[in-house]
């Protein structure tokens, strides 16, 4: 209710006055029925603004530690991010990612809209980075469309490290439905995996027009807060046998603070 109320009375109508968003291809999202919308990332904004935008609620996998914020202004995150569908996303890697990655799965298997940034984290310089495989696990295993969408504008309203948005019109286009229905019986196989993912970075890529780089924001964050000096094993990532590889440690799904 309070997710219906903020959407349509009061958060709704302020925003589509204020920022007049633009949308393109918003008749590819299904109107019933299980799908995942993957966008890329540009601003925390994101996801406050697509889900404005489509008719069906939108449920996001966010990063866990906004759910666990002490003092009033954790207790205050953490309240708005569940009354508003989101999901706590555990990305320390191993079981622990599984298990939020499985609540992404319970609500695709009800037929819920599914909300995922593949890139991990918000990107650093507005370019558009690796995707994480745990869209495609989930696109394959639960054998659903994915929906992709550009948004277009959003880190010139809310740049990274910035509270107050700068009032400015945003846009977003959601691309046609990608099947992957091909693959469903090789949902476990890490090279279709990557496959699938990058399938799905290309059309956000093609987009979005943004700047393509095949590292992950996350690593590329790293060097530039001089906490490491070269690109970690990414691709080694794609290739391992076993464990939890740093592809799944940062997983999809979180509208990233960092």
């Amino acid at each position: 209710m309070f997710y219906w109320v903020m959407k349509r009375i009061f958060l709704g109508p302020v925003l589509r006055l204020l920022f007049r968003p633009w949308v393109k291809g918003l008749d590819n999202v299904p109107a019933e029925g299980a799908a995942i919308i993957a966008s890329n990332h540009l601003s925390f904004s994101d996801s406050i603004f697509m889900p404005l935008m489509v008719p069906r609620p939108v449920i996001f996998l966010a990063k866990s530690e906004y759910f666990t914020g002490t003092g009033l202004k954790g207790r205050l995150t953490a309240l708005f991010f569940r009354l508003t569908n989101q999901l706590p996303m555990d990305r320390s890697g191993g079981a622990a990612s599984a298990v939020s990655l499985n609540a992404g799965m319970d609500v695709l298997t009800g037929g819920g809209l599914l909300g995922i940034y593949p890139e991990g984290t918000r990107s650093p310089d507005a370019r558009l980075y690796r995707g994480k495989v745990g869209v495609a696990r989930l696109a394959l295993q639960a054998g659903v469309p994915v929906i992709p969408v550009a948004m277009i504008g959003t880190d010139k309203v809310q740049p990274i490290g910035k509270r107050l948005p700068n009032i400015r019109r945003i846009g977003m286009i959601f691309g046609e439905p990608l099947d992957f229905s091909q693959y469903r019986e090789q949902a476990e196989d890490r090279v279709v995996q990557r496959k699938v993912t990058d399938e799905i970075m290309f059309e956000l890529m093609r987009l979005s027009g943004q700047e393509y780089v095949d590292e992950y924001a996350a690593v590329v964050k790293l060097r530039l807060a001089g906490k490491q000096d070269k690109p970690a094993t990414d691709r080694a990532a794609d290739t391992s046998g076993g464990g939890a590889t740093p592809e799944l440690q940062d997983d999809d799904g979180t509208p990233a603070a960092g």
